[in-house]
C-alpha cells in the first residue's frame, strides 16, 4: 500500500473533481486516475462511480472523509516522532496565519520553550483558508489565528480542540507624511488614502460587517491600495501609503515611537481573539493548547 493514496483521496473529496484534484497533486489527471484505481485495488471495491460523462464519489468514501483526515493525522504525526527522535526533543507542526505570527506567535513559543525544554516548532504560514486546510489535512498539529465576534466560529467537529491564547484588537492607524492630515483632535478627513482589506478576507470581512470606514474598499472613499497581507499592509502605513487597520499587538511600538498615530478614538476598533486549534489525538498539541490557554493538562 502506497500511503500517497490517502493523500490523493483527501484531494478528491476536498475538490470533487478529478481534474483539480491532479493538478493539486502535481500530476497528470491520467496519473492521478491510476493511484486511484490502485487505491481502489487495495480496498477491494470501488469509491468511484465512473459515468459516461462524469465521475462521482460513492457515498462509503465521502461518510468516512472524517477518519481518513484522522488517519493522516496520526501518520503524520508518528513520521515526525520517529524522523525527529530525541530523549529531550518534542516537535510540534502549527499552521499560523501571517498577523499572528508577527504579532503573537514569538511571546508563545518563549513562554512555551522555557517550560517544555527541548521543544521545536514547525511553522507553515498562510493566510485563514490555507491554515485550516493544512491543519484539516493533518500537515499540522496545531492552528493558530485571529477570530472576530462578528464573524461566525469555524465549524469543527469533536475530534479538534479549541482555546484562547488572549485578545487584541484591529485599530486604525496612519503613519508617514499622512501623519501631518491629523487634526489636533485626532481627527482625518474620510477622503484620505486607505490601505484596505478585501472582502473575502478575514480581517476584511470582520470591518466590513461593523461597517468601519478605512476597512474594506465599500467602506473606503480613496482606496490605494488592497491586500490582505497585514505585515506587507503595515510596511505601507509606515511609509505614509495610507491610514490602514492591524492588530495592536503588531503595531504598539511604533504608536510609542510616534511612527504611529492610532485613529481608534475616532474610528473604533474591532475585538479579536488569538485562537489555538489542536487535534485531539496528538497529545504534545493537547498539551500546549491547555499551557498556552491556562487549562490543567489533560490526557483524554
Amino acid at each position: 500500500m502506497n500511503m500517497l493514496w490517502f493523500d490523493d483521496v483527501l484531494a478528491l473529496l476536498e475538490e470533487r473533481n478529478m481534474t483539480r484534484a491532479a493538478a493539486r497533486r502535481n500530476i497528470t489527471q491520467p496519473a492521478f486516475s491510476r493511484r486511484i484505481r490502485s487505491f481502489e485495488e487495495w480496498l477491494g471495491i470501488e469509491v468511484l462511480d465512473r459515468k459516461s460523462n462524469r465521475v462521482e464519489i460513492s457515498p462509503a468514501l465521502a461518510s468516512n472523509e472524517a477518519e481518513i483526515r484522522s488517519l493522516i493525522a496520526r501518520l503524520n504525526d508518528l513520521r515526525t516522532k520517529i524522523a525527529q527522535h530525541g530523549p529531550t526533543v518534542s516537535i510540534v507542526t502549527i499552521a499560523a496565519t501571517h498577523a499572528s505570527v508577527v504579532s503573537t506567535f514569538p511571546d508563545m513559543a518563549l513562554r512555551a520553550r522555557a517550560t517544555f525544554k527541548g521543544l521545536r516548532f514547525g511553522l507553515r504560514t498562510a493566510n485563514l483558508n490555507d491554515c485550516v486546510t493544512l491543519f484539516l489535512r493533518g500537515d499540522t498539529n496545531m492552528l493558530l489565528c485571529y477570530e472576530a465576534q462578528t464573524v461566525a466560529p469555524m465549524p469543527f467537529g469533536a475530534g479538534i480542540r479549541r482555546g484562547t491564547w488572549g485578545n487584541d484588537y484591529l485599530i486604525p492607524v496612519i503613519g508617514g507624511g499622512l501623519r501631518y492630515a491629523v487634526r489636533e483632535n485626532v481627527d482625518v478627513p474620510l477622503d484620505t488614502p486607505a490601505v484596505v482589506y478585501p472582502e473575502n478576507s478575514y480581517f476584511g470581512e470582520a470591518l466590513n460587517k461593523s461597517k468601519l470606514p478605512f476597512g474594506t474598499a465599500d467602506f473606503s472613499k480613496n482606496p490605494v491600495c488592497q491586500t490582505a497581507f497585514s505585515s506587507g499592509a503595515k510596511e505601507m502605513i509606515l511609509n505614509g501609503l495610507g491610514v490602514g487597520w492591524l492588530p495592536f499587538s503588531m503595531v504598539h511600538k511604533e504608536i510609542e515611537s510616534g511612527e504611529l498615530i492610532s485613529l481608534r478614538n475616532q474610528l473604533g476598533q474591532e475585538k479579536l481573539d488569538v485562537v489555538v486549534y489542536a487535534h485531539h489525538q496528538t497529545e504534545i498539541a493537547k498539551m500546549l493548547l491547555d499551557f498556552w490557554t491556562n487549562k490543567p493538562s489533560s490526557k483524554s
